[in-house]
């Protein structure tokens, strides 16, 4: 079993949500907010390569002018006509660089099995690269919050389920993802933003079967929110 570190898993739940919010439009709030101020502190207690990244990002934000930033990100996960780097895991995963395949679907059943919804207000759609780090994001809490109640099983339960989820879903797709992010980008803040996520999901991927080590199955639990 995996020793305990409540500053690092701290800081892993932060990095699921930081990560996830840059994958929403770029905002002044992402300043007003110290977003990146907090993404670098996160990152410090986990790994100095991912410290390094994670201020470059701040530092390519606050260098660059908004429309810019709007601009880029519209090119890589919008369109039109063709979005550089689609944001869905169905593009990546299926045969065909399409939406809503079977794939989706799958994520979808993971989610349920989670006790997991995706908000009513979030308007993409449930493999979008923002709603699988809020689910992330999730699990590693679920992970955390069951050590401190002493219940090592189901902190287990919880590990094996991010792991099946890494391993045929997130953890799978995120490669070629941010290759396509890194290749298609005008600005080093998405170049930066596509390593980030590939360095930490990858740490996370690799982690997950010794987490998961103990666990007994797929735990239960009330419904929770996937995505804001």
């Amino acid at each position: 079993m995996v020793e305990f570190d409540s500053e690092k898993a701290g800081a892993r739940e932060d990095l699921c949500r930081f990560l996830a919010a840059c994958y929403y439009e770029p905002d002044p709030a992402f300043e007003e907010e110290r977003l990146f101020d907090s993404m670098l502190a996160a990152a410090t207690r986990l790994d100095a390569e991912l410290a390094a990244s994670a201020r470059r990002l701040g530092d390519a934000f606050a260098a660059q002018d908004l429309e810019t930033l709007l601009v880029d990100y519209t090119r890589l996960f919008l369109g039109p006509p063709e979005a550089l780097a689609k944001p869905y895991g169905s593009c990546w995963l299926g045969a065909e660089a399409a939406l809503m395949q079977e794939s989706t679907l799958a994520v979808m059943e993971l989610y349920r099995e989670g006790g997991f919804e995706v908000d009513e207000e979030f308007m993409e759609l449930p493999d979008h690269i923002a709603a699988e780090l809020e689910f992330l994001y999730l699990l590693v809490f679920k992970q955390n919050e069951a050590v401190r109640a002493g219940l090592p099983d189901v902190r287990a339960d919880w590990a094996k389920l991010q792991g099946i989820f890494l391993a045929e879903h997130l953890g799978k797709w995120v490669t070629p993802f941010a290759a396509a992010v890194s290749a298609g980008a005008q600005t080093p803040f998405y170049r930066e933003l596509a390593g980030l996520t590939q360095r930490f999901l990858g740490m996370e991927t690799s982690a997950a079967p010794a987490r998961a080590a103990t666990g007994t199955g797929v735990p239960s639990s009330g419904a929770d929110k996937a995505a804001p």
